[in-house]
């Protein structure tokens, strides 16, 4: 799939927003990409699973013992990333706002797994993600998202691979510009605070 083959999956079902947005990395943006709307057809989820499972390296894909992904946003893509690769995927919760593995899901000590998420943007949850899995007793040996939003900057200690790469500008509160200061915010991510 190109960039903007998945763009056109995110336009064909309304996922691509544009207003004033709180993200969850803390950033305000003028866009959002909604990945519940791209993947809640089931068939698109599977393509952009497939696409995603392409991107990675075959030695590295070879490696993967489980796949494992941050809840909310990575549970849909993290669940068809397993199937397309053929692995068990579990997801992480965080309750007490520190990322674990839940409802009986465990690691095998010393699994190899692979990251699912569906955007980063600055790679916080990512890197709390990753560090839970090695507190788990595992060890994520690469990432993978629908997209990066990062613009190519995110160091995520480990390898990633985006199925797009966006580079939609993000501010921080105290850099919002004015005309987009002027349009009422939404929060439309997962993330409490």
């Amino acid at each position: 799939m190109t960039d903007e083959d998945v763009l056109a999956e995110f336009r064909s079902c309304d996922a691509l927003l544009e207003g004033h947005f709180l993200l969850s990395s803390g950033r305000h943006s003028a866009f959002y990409l909604q990945c519940a709307r791209v993947l809640m057809n089931a068939e698109r989820a599977a393509r952009l699973a497939a696409a995603m499972a392409r991107n990675i390296p075959r030695e590295l894909r070879q490696q993967i013992d489980c796949v494992v992904s941050p809840a909310m946003g990575g549970l849909i893509i993290g669940h068809e990333m397993g199937r397309a690769l053929d692995k068990d995927a579990m997801f992480l919760e965080r309750p007490d706002g520190v990322f674990h593995l839940r409802r009986g899901f465990a690691l095998q000590p010393g699994a190899k797994v692979l990251m699912v998420e569906d955007v980063v943007t600055t790679g916080l949850s990512s890197r709390e993600a990753i560090k839970a899995v090695g507190n788990e007793g595992g060890e994520v040996i690469a990432e993978v998202s629908l997209v990066d939003r990062s613009g190519g900057s995110v160091d995520l200690g480990v390898p990633f691979y985006p199925l797009v790469a966006l580079n939609f500008p993000t501010y921080a509160d105290e850099d919002v510009p004015e005309e987009l200061a002027a349009v009422p915010v939404t929060k439309p991510g997962s993330r409490a605070s």
